[in-house]
C-alpha cells in the first residue's frame, strides 16, 4: 500500500489530480490488477451529514456515524461524524466465516490502494464501513440486508477534534477513462465543498399521525418472558435477551436526514447511525452501546447491562439512580456481561483491564448500569477478530450465548436482521469502531420497524419487562420524521 507524495490538495489543480490518476492507471496495468487511488485533505467546515443529504442516492451504499459527549481516551467533550458515500469496492458475504473473508477483504484492497495526501489528520486515509447482522445464517428472501455489508466508500467526509478531513477514492483499471473519472470527481468535490449549513433541527413530532401495529401481541411477548423465567429456573440457561417490534406507518414518506439530526440533539450521548443498502433502506438509530473501538492498539470495550427510567423530578431521578446501584437484579444481569467480556477478550490473549463497580449512564428518558473495559491489542489480532468473539454478547443474547440465541429463535416471530448487530468502521491503520445496533429502526419509504428488547434473569417481570421496552422506544418514535 504505497503512500505517494504529491501537493496536499490535489484539488487545488486539475492538471495534478489527473497525474496523479494517470499514475495509478500505470501501476494498474504493470500489475495487471485495479488499483484504489485514495486522496486525504483537510476542508473548511462542514456537517458531515449536510454531506449525506447533498451527495447520497437511494442507489448507493451509505453510511452514517456520529458521537457527541465525553471522550473517554482524552478526557474532553468533542465531537466525531462520519458520512460514507457510495462505493468503489464492497464485499456482501454469509455465514461463521464472515468476519475472516472481511478481513480478507480489507486486506486485498489495502494491497492495492495508492494513498496520497495529509495522512496525519484525524480519519484521514481509506476505512471501511457497514454492518453485519445479529445472525449469521442465510437471511430470508425479504430481508433487506445481507448477513455481512463492508464497503470502501467515493467519498468520505469527516468530523473530529475540530478537524474536517475530505478522503476521496477511485478504482481505477487499465481500461479507466481518466478524463470522464476526473470531470465527475471534480464536480462531486466541488458539490461538497460548495455546502455551507448544517441540516435544519425539525422540531415536529409525527407520533400523533403514526399508525402503530405490534409485529406480535404484547400478549406474546409477556407469555415468552414466562416460559423463558420457567428455562431459566430449569437451569437451562442463566439469560435471554427478548425483543419486541412494532411497525410505524406514516402517511408521507419518512425524512431519514432529519430523523437523525433529531436523533443526534435529542441523544447527544448516544452513538447515532445509519446504514443504507442501496435498494432505498436504510436502518437507523441512536445507541448507547459500544461494541469495541480499537484506536493505536488500545481497545475499549463497554459492559452496559441493567436499566432503570430517569425520573421526572430530580429527587425522584436520584432515588432511581440509587435504587439501580443497589439493585440486585440489575447488578447480577450486569456481571453476566463482564465476566463474558473479560472471558472473551482473555481468550484472545488480551489482558483486559476494568473498574471494580460499575456506574451509571444516563440518557434522557432511561439509565444503565456501564463498565467500561479496556486492554491493549497484540499487533497480531485484528478488530474483526476481536468482533467475532464477542457478538454477540449476553446484553443483547443470553448465556450461555449459544443456548440463548437458539430460543431467541422461538420465542420471536420476526427477523432481527441488524438489531443489536454490529454497525461501524475500520481503517488502513487497524484502528475503528463499532456499536450495538439497539435503540434502532429499519426505515423503508412510508414505514419503520422499531426494535427494542429486555433482558431477562430469575426475577424478571414480564410486565416490567415490556414497560422497559415501551421506555426504550420511544427514543425513535420521538424522533422519526
Amino acid at each position: 500500500m504505497p503512500v505517494t507524495p504529491y501537493r496536499t490538495n490535489l484539488f487545488q489543480d486539475r492538471k495534478d489530480l489527473y497525474q496523479f490518476l494517470l499514475a495509478c492507471q500505470q501501476v494498474s496495468i504493470e500489475k495487471e490488477c485495479t488499483q484504489i487511488a485514495s486522496i486525504s485533505l483537510e476542508i473548511d467546515p462542514i456537517d458531515p451529514l449536510a454531506v449525506l443529504h447533498c451527495l447520497s442516492k437511494p442507489s448507493q451504499l451509505s453510511f452514517y456515524f456520529e458521537k457527541r459527549g465525553q471522550d473517554e481516551r482524552i478526557g474532553e467533550s468533542s465531537r466525531r461524524a462520519i458520512a460514507a458515500i457510495g462505493a468503489v469496492s464492497s464485499l456482501k458475504v454469509e455465514g461463521s466465516q464472515r468476519f475472516a473473508q472481511a478481513q480478507d477483504f480489507i486486506e486485498s484492497c489495502l494491497i492495492n490502494t495508492i494513498k496520497t495526501g495529509d495522512l496525519s489528520l484525524p480519519l484521514s486515509g481509506p476505512h471501511f464501513f457497514g454492518g453485519f447482522t445479529f445472525f449469521e445464517e442465510t437471511p430470508t428472501k425479504e430481508a433487506y440486508f445481507p448477513n455481512s455489508t463492508l464497503f470502501l466508500p467515493r467519498w468520505q467526509v469527516a468530523c473530529q477534534a475540530n478537524r474536517y478531513v475530505l478522503v476521496a477514492n477511485f478504482a481505477i483499471d487499465a481500461s479507466a477513462n481518466l478524463e470522464s473519472l476526473l470531470d465527475r470527481a471534480w464536480g462531486d468535490f466541488q458539490k461538497i465543498t460548495a455546502i455551507k449549513y448544517r441540516v435544519p433541527e425539525v422540531n415536529f413530532q409525527g407520533r400523533g399521525i403514526f399508525d402503530q401495529r405490534d409485529i406480535t401481541d404484547t400478549k406474546y411477548f409477556k407469555l415468552a418472558v414466562l416460559s423463558a423465567l420457567e428455562a431459566i429456573e430449569s437451569k437451562q440457561f442463566n439469560k435471554i435477551v427478548l425483543a419486541h417490534a412494532i411497525d410505524v406507518i406514516s402517511p408521507t414518506l419518512f425524512h431519514v436526514i432529519h430523523s437523525l439530526s433529531n436523533l443526534r440533539r435529542f441523544y447527544p450521548d448516544c452513538y447515532v447511525f445509519c446504514l443504507s443498502n442501496g435498494k432505498g433502506q436504510n436502518f437507523i438509530g441512536a445507541s448507547p452501546e459500544r461494541l469495541l473501538s480499537i484506536q493505536d492498539q488500545e481497545l475499549l470495550t463497554d459492559a452496559l447491562a441493567g436499566s432503570f427510567p430517569r425520573g421526572k423530578t430530580a429527587l425522584e431521578d436520584a432515588n432511581l439512580a440509587r435504587g439501580l446501584l443497589n439493585s440486585e437484579k440489575e447488578i447480577r444481569e450486569h456481571q453476566v456481561v463482564i465476566d463474558f467480556l473479560t472471558q472473551s477478550l482473555s481468550r484472545l490473549g488480551l489482558m483486559p483491564r476494568r473498574s471494580l463497580s460499575p456506574h451509571l449512564l444516563q440518557l434522557s428518558n432511561i439509565q444503565h448500569l456501564r463498565t467500561p473495559i479496556r486492554a491493549t491489542v497484540p499487533a497480531d489480532v485484528s478488530l474483526l477478530q476481536i468482533l467475532a468473539e464477542l457478538h454477540p454478547t449476553p446484553a443483547v443474547a443470553g448465556a450461555p450465548r449459544d443456548i440463548a440465541c437458539q430460543r431467541i429463535r422461538s420465542y420471536e416471530a420476526f427477523e432481527r436482521s441488524l438489531y443489536a448487530a454490529p454497525l461501524g468502521w475500520l481503517d488502513h491503520k487497524g484502528n475503528g469502531e463499532f456499536i450495538v445496533g439497539i435503540r434502532s429502526a429499519l426505515v423503508n419509504g412510508c414505514s419503520a420497524r422499531l426494535y427494542a428488547g429486555a433482558g431477562i434473569v430469575a426475577g424478571s417481570d414480564p410486565e416490567k419487562e415490556l414497560t422497559e421496552i415501551k421506555l426504550k422506544l420511544q427514543a425513535l418514535l420521538q424522533a422519526l420524521v
